[in-house]
C-alpha cells in the first residue's frame, strides 16, 4: 500500500493484529488498520501543506522539543548514578529530624496479621485463638495452617501498612475508621464464602508523625532531587567556564557606527 511517498507493508499490518483471531475478525482488523493509516497520511499531508504561516512556528517547536529531550536524557545519564549513591542513612535521618512537619500522616497505619480463610476450612476455632497471640508458637501455627487453607496470609508485624489498604480486602464498611482503630485491635468478619481475621499489633493515627522507615524512600527521592539540582547547576557553570577558557566561546564586540 502506497500513499504519496509513504508505504505500508503487509508486515506492518500483521504486527498490529493479535494472534488467534478468527479469519473474518482478522480481515476486518486489517481493513480498519489500512483505512486508518491512509486517513492519517492524507490528513498529515493536508495539514502540513495548508498550515500556512504556522509552519515555521511548528518547526521551531519541534526543534526546541528535540533539543530539550536530548539534553534531558544526557543530564539524567551523567548525574543520576552519581547523585543517588551519595545519599547516606545519616543524611536521610538528618532531613527527617529537621523537616518532621512534612511527614505527618494523612491516614492511619497499622502493623499486624491478616487472614482470609474459606468458611468451610477446618480448625477455624484454633485460628481464632492463634491469630491474636504474639507468641512465636502461635504465629508458627498460623503460618503452617495458612499454607494449606488460607486464601490470603499477610504477616506485617515488621512493616507499616495503611489501615485502608487492609480494609479494602474486608467486606466491612466502617463509618469512622479512625475511631474504630482507636478502640479495637482485632477484627473478625465473615460472609457466605470467607472468614476475615485481622490482628493489629501496633498503630499510628492520622495526624501523627510518620515513622522514619515508612517515609525513608520518600526522603531518598527528595534528597536525590535536591542533589541533582545542585550538581546540574555546578556542571553547567563548569561547562561554561571551560568553554570560555578553551576558546570554544568567543565574545566579539559589535562595531558601532555613529
Amino acid at each position: 500500500m502506497k500513499v504519496k511517498d509513504k508505504v505500508l507493508t503487509r508486515e506492518d499490518i500483521e504486527r498490529q493484529i493479535p494472534k488467534g483471531l478468527y479469519p473474518a475478525d482478522s480481515l476486518m482488523r486489517s481493513e480498519n488498520l489500512v483505512r486508518k493509516w491512509i486517513v492519517d497520511v492524507l490528513m498529515d499531508d493536508a495539514a502540513y501543506h495548508n498550515i500556512g504561516d504556522y509552519k515555521a512556528e511548528i518547526e521551531q517547536l519541534v526543534d526546541d522539543y528535540r533539543r530539550s529531550l536530548v539534553r534531558h536524557r544526557y543530564q539524567e545519564r551523567i548525574i543520576s548514578d552519581r547523585v543517588s549513591g551519595d545519599i547516606s542513612e545519616a543524611d536521610k535521618i538528618a532531613y527527617y529530624d529537621e523537616y518532621k512537619e512534612q511527614f505527618l500522616l494523612d491516614g492511619n497505619l497499622i502493623k499486624g496479621l491478616f487472614l482470609k480463610v474459606p468458611v468451610d476450612a477446618p480448625g477455624l476455632d484454633n485460628v481464632r485463638s492463634w491469630y491474636t497471640s504474639e507468641s512465636e508458637d502461635a504465629l508458627e501455627r498460623v503460618e503452617k495452617y495458612s499454607l494449606q487453607n488460607a486464601i490470603i496470609y499477610d504477616y506485617f508485624h515488621d512493616r507499616w501498612v495503611t489501615f485502608d489498604e487492609i480494609m479494602a480486602k474486608i467486606p466491612q464498611k466502617l463509618s469512622d475508621p479512625t475511631q474504630y482503630l482507636r478502640l479495637n485491635n482485632r477484627m473478625e468478619v465473615s460472609d457466605s464464602t470467607y472468614v476475615y481475621f485481622l490482628n493489629i499489633s501496633d498503630k499510628l493515627m492520622s495526624g501523627s508523625l510518620a515513622p522514619f522507615d515508612y517515609v525513608e524512600a520518600q526522603i531518598q527521592s527528595i534528597l536525590v532531587n535536591k542533589r541533582k539540582i545542585g550538581y546540574l547547576r555546578d556542571f553547567e557553570d563548569n561547562l561554561y567556564r571551560d568553554a570560555v577558557k578553551s576558546g570554544t566561546v568567543k565574545f566579539v564586540e559589535d562595531n558601532v557606527v555613529n
